[in-house]
């Protein structure tokens, strides 16, 4: 057949953004030129892949059918070259992760490092959202896969749990809070509390748990991010109730990050990817490197612990029974 490799490119950039405009700028050609390859691949198949309108540009039923042949032919292609010694450094390409900004800062600065030092010709694209918007950039296919800690309850989704983390108080240094080993719920209600939205991924998980307590914080400000609320915080307006993650490292000249329990509130964050599709081999690549974090949990839990500005937990107290007391989303914390 009478059609190269980039004219398969072209189909494939045209089908995933359904635009000859947006896959010319993704391939850097001109519109006429990307037409010419279509075209061409149209000619060569004997068949129509496209239907154009002024307006948008849809597959055809075989169009559709031959976008998942390509897109294996493209990553076999790729995995056999990225397989080869010493080609490390000709693989190139793009790919795109869509991450819950609290995790940016703990997962992806070594990875990276790492990951482009092996494949400096690819480049990475982070898309830093809220929880929601995570789990839509990936279900609509705009981002490879994802960072996310919501994901689990999804259909068409693929969760893969790599770290449990709980939430924790967050005050400044000469709050009265600050001196404490731990807090309960119960203790926020007498101080400034502050809270995201309730379009907040992490809003949702709280006032799940905390449904049937009735002593639980009122708020008095809201904000939409959690990095927001820790800005606030940082400025004296008040207290919070924030992942661990979303707080500074240990040290922090005025932050401080105290556990709190009763009940203790976990949230998993994990790797997500839509079900059943393939990677590209460099986003394969991103993706296991990232997944191989999770069997550390037992030598690196105290250590991240330590890192992030969290005091360990005191051990929990039994009841009268001998049994430690049940608590909402307890889990070990760390590495999973």
């Amino acid at each position: 057949m009478n059609f190269d490799l980039p004219d398969l490119r072209a189909f494939i950039a045209v089908a995933k953004h359904g635009s000859f405009r947006a896959a010319a700028d993704e391939l850097h050609l001109s519109q006429p030129a990307l037409s010419r390859r279509i075209e061409k691949l149209e000619s060569a198949l004997g068949v129509r892949l496209f239907n154009r309108t002024t307006r948008k540009v849809d597959l055809t039923t075989v169009g559709r059918e031959f976008s998942h042949r390509a897109q294996d032919v493209l990553n076999n292609l790729e995995q056999s070259l990225l397989g080869i010694r010493n080609l490390a450094t000709h693989a190139s390409g793009e790919v795109t992760i869509a991450c819950i900004p609290s995790a940016v800062r703990y997962f992806l600065p070594d990875i990276i490092k790492a990951y482009h030092q092996r494949f400096p010709r690819i480049m990475l694209r982070i898309i830093d959202q809220g929880a929601n918007e995570v789990l839509t950039t990936v279900l609509r296919n705009e981002a490879d896969f994802g960072l996310n800690y919501i994901g689990t309850q999804e259909p068409d989704l693929e969760f893969e749990p790599i770290l449990k983390e709980p939430f924790v108080v967050a005050c400044r240094f000469d709050h009265p809070l600050a001196g404490k080993k731990e807090v309960t719920w119960s203790d926020l209600t007498t101080f400034e509390y502050m809270s995201v939205t309730k379009d907040s991924g992490n809003r949702f998980l709280l006032d799940f748990a905390l449904a049937d307590n009735p002593t639980r914080p009122r708020w008095y400000c809201e904000a939409q991010h959690v990095s927001t609320l820790v800005s606030l915080v940082e400025a004296g307006m008040g207290v919070a109730a924030v992942p661990r993650l979303a707080m500074p490292p240990h040290g922090h000249p005025t932050l401080v990050s105290v556990p709190l329990v009763e009940p203790v509130i976990s949230r998993t964050v994990g790797l997500i990817r839509r079900r059943g599709r393939t990677l590209s081999p460099g986003a394969q690549e991103l993706y296991d490197q990232l997944l191989a974090l999770r069997p550390h949990a037992t030598k690196k839990t105290a250590a991240n612990a330590t890192a992030i500005g969290v005091r360990p937990r005191s051990p929990a107290k039994k009841s009268k029974n001998g049994s430690a007391p049940a608590h909402a989303g307890v889990a070990p914390v760390g590495l999973i």
